[in-house]
């Protein structure tokens, strides 16, 4: 219990103890507790501007992982006055920079595709002529060894053509300029199967098979039929090119979730290793080089193919197993309209 005695006792002293000048116990204690009030509001000032800090650095982060997701024509807005200044002028100067940098090599890709755009254009004509010169002397009478010599270059001159329209068709597509999309509906199994008999005799050489299925049968979509029957040739194309020891060819469509469409290709012939399934779609790139030279191939079919599937707003991938070789496109229903 408390004694108001003994209370009432250490009061008295703190009020006649005194100390040097005259000062009590008692003002002392005033003093300290004084001094503890100022100590704690530094404190608490200093967690306060330690938080505000802290605040503008978040906001700093979150601005940054905006720009790096594709705004690049935003800047970091605010001013302050820390050395946090710097970082955001540093960060906003690199944008620019970078901004920049990209925009110049666009413009590096773009000349570069025009002027394959321009030479594989012009040099279309003068190869018909020659090889229609070429086929005019392959028919005449020639001894055996001008028979041979015509014959390959009537061959080297077709691989030329079909590189040349490769170009053309690839840069046509990668130019925003001078490409629309022409959407029309489009029956998926109707052109599923008009697409395979384009391709049942070359089919029947190599004893493959190929079988159509779309789920569901009226499938339609909004496409460019032109441009998504190119496609599909492209991947038939390599199918039956390189697909060795393939017995069928799968053709297959379904609709996912009411919103796209997903295009099969698939073959069960060889795999394709996996070091060249990241790099499959890139243009002028082969999986054999050697091989390649036998079947004539440019290394343009599957670039022009995504670039198609891109223009449509959809995308593509490769897998490749032991037992098959897939070619997966997912297209949106409704494609966007034609820019």
């Amino acid at each position: 219990m408390n004694d108001p005695r003994l209370e009432n006792g250490i009061f008295f002293l703190k009020k006649t103890i005194t100390f040097a000048n005259g000062m009590h116990l008692w003002s002392w204690q005033r003093l300290f507790v004084g001094v503890m009030l100022v100590g704690d509001a530094i404190v608490v000032y200093w967690r306060l501007i330690r938080r505000y800090r802290q605040m503008q650095l978040r906001h700093v982060i979150e601005e940054l992982h905006y720009i790096a997701d594709g705004h690049f024509d935003h800047r970091i807005p605010f001013v302050v006055k820390t050395d946090l200044q710097k970082v955001i002028d540093s960060i906003n100067a690199l944008v620019d920079s970078t901004v920049a940098s990209m925009e110049e090599e666009r413009q590096i890709e773009q000349s570069k595709d025009d002027l394959i755009t321009n030479v594989s254009h012009d040099i279309r004509t003068p190869l018909t002529s020659i090889i229609g010169y070429f086929g005019l002397l392959k028919s005449s009478e020639l001894n055996e060894d001008q028979a041979k010599y015509i014959k390959i270059a009537y061959d080297k001159a077709l691989q030329m053509k079909a590189l040349a329209e490769d170009l053309f068709e690839y840069t046509t597509l990668r130019s925003s300029t001078n490409n629309k999309l022409v959407l029309a509906p489009l029956h998926v199994n109707s052109m599923l199967e008009q697409v395979a008999a384009g391709f049942e005799l070359e089919a029947e050489k190599k004893n493959i098979a190929f079988n159509v299925v779309t789920r569901p049968r009226d499938l339609v979509i909004d496409a460019d039929a032109k441009m998504i029957v190119r496609m599909l040739n492209n991947l038939i194309s390599n199918a039956l090119k390189y697909g060795h020891g393939a017995t069928e060819i799968n053709l297959i469509a379904n609709k996912v979730n009411n919103k796209f469409v997903e295009l099969r290709v698939e073959n069960n012939g060889e795999q394709i290793p996996k070091k060249s399934l990241q790099k499959i779609f890139d243009r002028f790139y082969r999986v054999e080089s050697s091989r390649n030279l036998k079947t004539g191939g440019t290394g343009l079919g599957l670039a022009i193919t995504k670039s198609i599937v891109d223009l449509h707003g959809g995308t593509i991938k490769c897998q490749s197993t032991s037992e098959l070789t897939s070619f997966i496109i997912q297209l949106p229903l409704n494609s966007p309209k034609a820019k």
